[in-house]
């Protein structure tokens, strides 16, 4: 990453103050310094953030879709059957 591209990330990023116990911020810590994929706990808070994003939108769209399937089950049923009568006729 070139310096001016490092600088426009940096510029991109909004801080905002995150209160957590003595013991989560060590484990923060830990795997910050125990591995290189992270500079700083800004980054690994920042990579764990995304992750809880994605996995809460994924189970939002899931929900969704649940209902969805929950509120036409009879119909997709009756659909189902006939495609089935009519590809393999008794």
């Amino acid at each position: 990453m070139t310096w001016l591209h490092f600088r426009q990330y940096c510029l991109d990023m909004k801080t905002i103050a995150v209160t957590i116990d003595e013991e989560t911020l060590d484990r923060v810590d830990e795997l910050r310094s125990s591995s290189d994929r992270y500079s700083s706990r800004s980054a690994l808070v920042r990579a764990a953030l995304a992750g809880f994003v994605a996995r809460e939108r994924r189970l939002r769209e899931e929900d969704r879709e649940r209902r969805i399937i929950q509120e036409h089950k009879g119909s997709l049923a009756d659909e189902l059957a006939a495609l089935v009568a009519e590809q393999a006729p008794t």
